[in-house]
């Protein structure tokens, strides 16, 4: 096998960068020269890795925790509507030729063979075109392209079961489309158009996924909505978690006999403020026989330890979920995908709160899928969380569906799958045609 040259970018978040990871050490492992570009706050991680980085130059160095003090005027925004659409036009969109600047100014020192991104970042369609290399977009969210089997993507409603649903979902995909994501879509439309590239019909989640010259989607269609028109050049690769090196070791809990449950609580890494989620369970479950193990992320862990000093509450930055999963009754969380593709695989029930960032299309799904209680709100209160893991706790369904979820993630080996796309794309192995179990249409590989 010839070494390439493979770069990989993404959008300045957690959720973006982690899942980019394992792919990446895997293609170093054979031989590659794999770089990345992205922002400085993942300088660290990479070196640690030994993958050269290269950071934004042209494009803003805004991101999650610092986007505020770049865009003040979205604080002022109230709907969840309204800020999903401010972030495509400005964070997203807005971004797109000041990210392919600095890539094309990559090329010239470093002539890679295939540009690997996640879904969301907006350059790849330009690289594409631009620099004539191939392109694999990495789907590290829900699947977002639309079909005429489903409702508009951004809203977290479930797909239609009746023939007036339908229809009042297919006249909402017309009026997102046209109406509240219209500014962003014609604008990402135009700059394509004045790239020379021929925009492929639909929205700009469409034109992003149909751009690509495959798309990877992290999961299987069993946490996937079926749909009857998925493009061809979708292809379902498991679950695709973060690198790591570490072995598993089962988090040690104390006193484990005393409690009739377990539970496990996290915002993630990116959300600052526990008064969601984190607090209210806390106050559902204090001087209980359920065990609450809270993992901050590292934001507010003193305060929250020296305020709740119950033997029933444990408060870590961080546990590692392999480690603790395993044990836990139920796993509480704001809907982060690749923590609740964590939770599935390691057979955990959910509890899910979020709202904003795409995290109610996740979080719909846990709902839909009876993976666990979608509670529909960022702001749970106390008793909304004791109710929902009693159910789920108590209701053997959430975690034979769970089981069942998690058996199909085994089917599936997320980094040989893709390193086989990849390879294909380099013209490095011959194609062969098969069927993953439970594919959709446009999953034969």
């Amino acid at each position: 096998m010839t070494p390439k040259k493979i770069l990989f970018g993404c959008v300045p978040a957690d959720g973006h960068f982690n899942p980019l990871t394992g792919l990446a050490m895997h293609l170093k492992s054979k031989g590659h020269d794999v770089r990345f570009y992205t922002q400085e706050i993942y300088k660290e991680k990479l070196d640690k890795m030994g993958i050269p980085f290269y950071p934004f130059v042209n494009a803003p160095q805004s991101n999650v925790l610092n986007f505020e003090s770049f865009y003040p005027e979205r604080a002022k925004i109230k709907s969840q509507v309204g800020k999903f659409r401010y972030d495509l036009e400005h964070i997203f969109v807005g971004n797109t030729m000041k990210c392919f600047e600095d890539i094309k100014n990559i090329h010239k020192s470093f002539p890679f063979d295939i540009f690997i991104a996640d879904i969301l970042m907006t350059a790849p369609p330009i690289v594409k075109e631009k620099l004539n290399v191939p392109v694999i977009a990495v789907g590290v969210i829900p699947l977002m392209e639309t079909s005429r089997d489903l409702p508009p993507g951004g809203l977290g409603w479930h797909p239609a079961t009746t023939l007036l649903g339908k229809a009042k979902h297919a006249l909402m995909r017309k009026l997102t489309d046209r109406m509240i994501f219209s500014r962003p879509n014609k604008l990402f439309r135009q700059l394509m158009i004045e790239n020379g590239i021929e925009p492929p019909p639909g929205n700009l989640f469409d034109m992003l996924y149909r751009s690509a010259s495959v798309v990877l989607q992290s999961g299987t269609p069993g946490f996937e909505y079926s749909r009857s028109d998925m493009s061809k050049n979708i292809r379902y690769v498991g679950p695709l978690l973060p690198f790591s090196q570490r072995e598993r070791k089962p988090y040690d809990i104390p006193n484990r006999e005393k409690y009739k449950k377990v539970v496990l609580v996290t915002q993630g890494t990116v959300e600052k403020d526990p008064q969601k989620l984190i607090i209210p369970t806390i106050e559902a479950y204090k001087n209980s026989r359920t065990l609450v193990i809270v993992t901050t992320g590292g934001h507010n862990t003193k305060e929250l330890r020296e305020r709740y000093q119950q033997q029933n509450i444990i408060i870590e930055d961080f546990i590692p979920f392999n480690d603790v999963m395993p044990q836990v009754d139920v796993y509480i969380t704001n809907g982060g995908y690749g923590g609740v593709l964590l939770g599935i695989q390691n057979k955990t029930p959910m509890v899910v709160a979020g709202v904003h960032e795409g995290k109610n299309e996740i979080c719909a799904r846990v709902g839909y899928f009876k993976l666990g209680i979608d509670l529909r709100t960022e702001l749970p209160i106390p008793r909304q969380i004791f109710k929902a893991v009693e159910e789920v706790a108590a209701n053997p369904l959430y975690r034979t569906n769970v089981n069942k979820l998690a058996e199909e993630f085994q089917q599936y080996n997320p980094i040989e799958l893709c390193e086989r796309y990849v390879n294909e794309l380099l013209g490095q192995s011959k194609k062969e045609v098969y069927i993953m179990p439970n594919a959709y249409p446009g999953e034969a590989v």
